[in-house]
């Protein structure tokens, strides 16, 4: 069991009165002074391909959003453009996501981008 389970139990007992605030703190310190595992990440993998998206430089039609998220995925930039245009087809979503993702996500460095192949 990893450090933040045994300390939701640990607030679970002293909520609950089984522990006193003295028995609590005792228990919390000890805890925190082990060399208990920390919990393994599971979204790890996909909030660090979040942190790293960032707009293409090169391979762009209007604000590199597709470049940027078929760098991240694997996907063909193609197949990205025309999972927007059915999105913006079918209920106007495609366009509003474009749209956000154009606005939020960085540009790519300059001085660390290297051309990649355009897909389409």
């Amino acid at each position: 069991m990893c450090t933040s389970e045994e300390l939701s139990k640990l607030a679970d007992l002293h909520a609950r009165g089984v522990l006193t605030d003295e028995e609590f703190s005792r228990a919390k310190s000890r805890l925190l002074a082990s060399a208990a595992p920390a919990c393994p990440r599971s979204d790890a993998p996909v909030v660090n391909a979040v942190n790293t998206l960032r707009r293409s430089i090169h391979d762009r039609w209007l604000g590199g959003v597709c470049g940027g998220i078929s760098r991240i995925t694997g996907v063909a930039s193609w197949a990205w453009r025309l999972v927007f245009v059915l999105l913006f087809l079918f209920g106007g979503t495609g366009g509003f996501l474009y749209l956000l993702l154009w606005l939020f996500v960085p540009l790519e460095d300059t001085h660390a981008a290297t051309p990649t192949p355009a897909h389409g």
